[in-house]
């Protein structure tokens, strides 16, 4: 007699994630769902985690409306389950107790029934209040450990004995909770680990208690890591359907079906209905790019802990960024990043502030420039690491950040702080004229500029897909003309539009005259020398928070930057006055590029 293994499928969520970086149009999908509905999927995977930023960062469409789709389209009896990460919820950012509330209410008020709760550095406090109102919601709340292996050499953490006292302090913290997951966001946790872990939590939980194993296939171990956990006792596993399985996915549904084969285990599924729904799902997805390396298996990742669902988000903005080369290097900096900052599992923020790390000890030199996030975690910002992080790096963020290390509870802090919270982020919308509605003072405390950007109808699509052949242009109409041109080594975009100019974004006007036409008025030319300001990594223009004609003071800044998910000042080098801002917001720059000059 087989047992009938359970599975939720992740392919709409993580698997978006681990592929596409997130950014996948919800129209696009929506047939897929139906044919796993169809094949007698009821269990999916539908939002949350980093699909809820990304549908207002790249996608232009609002995250709760995803979510009442997909509840249309499951139908009414599907388990649709969603990601929080704890005190940050949705965000890469810690939360007050009102936004926290205020997500599992939305969660609930949009179809959703199941929420799985998780902290990336296993702060029990930072689970207790997050999975209480998940609850009060009349939701069911997966409470969750984080698993991940450590780079080799390193001990004091992520093994059974971390893992058991984790969930030691999970229940005598007395949250409520529908089931216990063990996340390995990385797919990095050695099977036997995995195995040992979850037999001991199967003697200290109650005989009727529900455990849900996670991996991805990154490391190449998942289907054995799966196994394991099934042997162990595990109610559960997560599983995907191509093309968003393997490589930095949840294994597919036929492969775990097929390595189960003969076994006392069996899926619960019609496998042929399966293929038949992988299908569907591999024509909606066709027009998207998929990044090689998100269907590879990488045998480095246990010594750089890459989670699946970071991996191909980090090499998406690295393309954007046009310096996708230097990704080897980043992963192999990882490695130090994860050694000296005290063993927070590599998932979602956290394995976003690694990388970020990693990023600038490759860019900028070893430890010359501490990411913000980085920084506040070493310092306790974000809660307790499992380990003490090394001092060298916690002095350094205390300096660079102006910061003092700090053992203050996260929601103690920011329940605390003026500009978290339900009036904070009200206030924003009523500053922008915005309509204030529960939906809306959420958008914008998760997902702050870009939030309101997408309510004000500004967001920027930045889906990629496949280029595909363009006709050739049509004859040019009248209207607006373009052009390139190139001063001093110095490239301006010219538009004129009868008898008016714009020189990089800057108007002039055009008169006629005799002979031709004039042009534009040229920017203001210093008297004495002039600086430039040059972008000394690539990304994209942010913010401009100065125009020609300005006084400046040395150090003062001039815009923002954005790359990896970070906002970088550009300070100028000089006092003086801006000669020029040679780039506009939303525009992807090069290092090197100019930005700006001061006379």
């Amino acid at each position: 007699m087989t047992k009938k293994v359970k599975f939720m499928c992740t392919a709409f969520r993580d698997g978006f994630q681990s592929v596409f970086g997130a950014r996948v149009f919800t129209k696009d999908f929506l047939p897929a769902l139906e044919a796993a509905r169809d094949a007698g999927m009821d269990w999916f995977e539908a939002g949350g985690g980093a699909r809820y930023q990304s549908l207002y960062f790249y996608c232009n469409e609002d995250a709760f409306d995803m979510m009442d789709a997909f509840r249309e389209t499951a139908g009414p009896d599907a388990n649709l389950q969603t990601l929080a990460r704890g005190v940050n919820v949705v965000g890469l950012e810690s939360q007050s107790s009102d936004i926290i509330k205020l997500h599992a209410d939305l969660f609930k008020k949009h179809g959703m029934t199941t929420i799985r709760n998780f902290d990336a550095l296993n702060d029990v406090n930072n689970l207790i209040y997050s999975g209480q109102c998940i609850v009060d919601a009349g939701l069911n709340h997966q409470v969750v450990i984080t698993m991940m292996e450590l780079p080799p050499g390193c001990e004091g953490a992520h093994d059974p004995d971390f893992y058991e006292m984790t969930l030691a302090e999970i229940l005598a913290a007395d949250i409520p909770y529908d089931a216990v997951c063990f996340k390995d966001a990385s797919g990095t946790a050695v099977p036997s680990k995995v195995y040992e872990t979850i037999r001991r939590a199967r003697k200290m939980l109650p005989p009727e208690a529900y455990i849900h194993f996670h991996t991805h296939e990154t490391a190449g171990v998942s289907v054995l890591a799966n196994k394991a956990a099934l042997d162990a006792g595990a109610n559960a596993i997560d599983l995907s359907m191509a093309p968003c399985s393997g490589g930095t996915c949840q294994p597919d549904i036929l492969v775990m079906w097929h390595a189960l084969r003969g076994s006392e285990y069996e899926l619960d599924v019609d496998i042929d209905k399966v293929r038949a729904a992988e299908e569907v799902f591999k024509d909606c997805m066709s027009d998207y790019f998929l990044p090689p390396e998100a269907t590879a298996v990488e045998p480095l990742i246990p010594w750089s802990p890459m989670p699946g669902g970071a991996l191909t988000a980090n090499t998406q903005m690295l393309r954007d960024n046009g310096i996708m080369d230097r990704y080897p290097e980043m992963i192999q900096a990882m490695s130090e990043v994860v050694r000296r900052g005290g063993y927070g599992t590599s998932v979602t923020p956290v394995s976003q502030f690694y990388f970020q790390q990693a990023f600038n000890n490759v860019m900028f030199g070893e430890w010359k420039k501490i990411a913000p996030s980085y920084g506040q975690m070493v310092l306790g910002y974000f809660g307790k690491t499992p380990v003490a992080p090394d001092s060298k790096i916690v002095e350094l963020a205390a300096e660079q950040l102006g910061l003092e290390p700090t053992t203050v509870p996260v929601q103690v802090r920011n329940d605390a702080d003026p500009t978290k919270g339900v009036a904070a982020a009200t206030r924003i919308l009523q500053e922008n004229n915005l309509t204030v509605s529960d939906e809306n003072v959420f958008i914008v405390a998760a997902c702050k500029d870009k939030g309101v950007a997408f309510l004000k109808g500004e967001a920027v699509v930045g889906v990629r897909k496949k280029e595909k052949e363009k006709a050739a242009p049509a004859a040019a109409a009248s209207g607006p003309a373009n052009y390139t041109v190139t001063v001093n080594g110095h490239s301006y975009q010219l538009t004129v539009d009868g008898d008016k100019a714009t020189v990089n974004g800057r108007p002039y006007q055009v008169s006629l005259a005799e002979g031709g036409a004039a042009v534009p008025a040229a920017a203001p030319v210093a008297a004495g020398p002039v600086t430039e300001v040059t972008a000394q990594m690539p990304g994209v223009v942010h913010k401009v928070l100065v125009s020609a004609g300005d006084v400046v003071r040395e150090g003062q800044p001039l815009l923002v930057l954005e790359a990896m998910k970070m906002e970088v000042e550009v300070a100028s080098p000089t006092a003086g006055t801006v000669q020029e801002i040679s780039v506009t917001v939303g525009q992807h720059i090069a290092g090197g590029q100019l930005l700006a000059a001061i006379g």
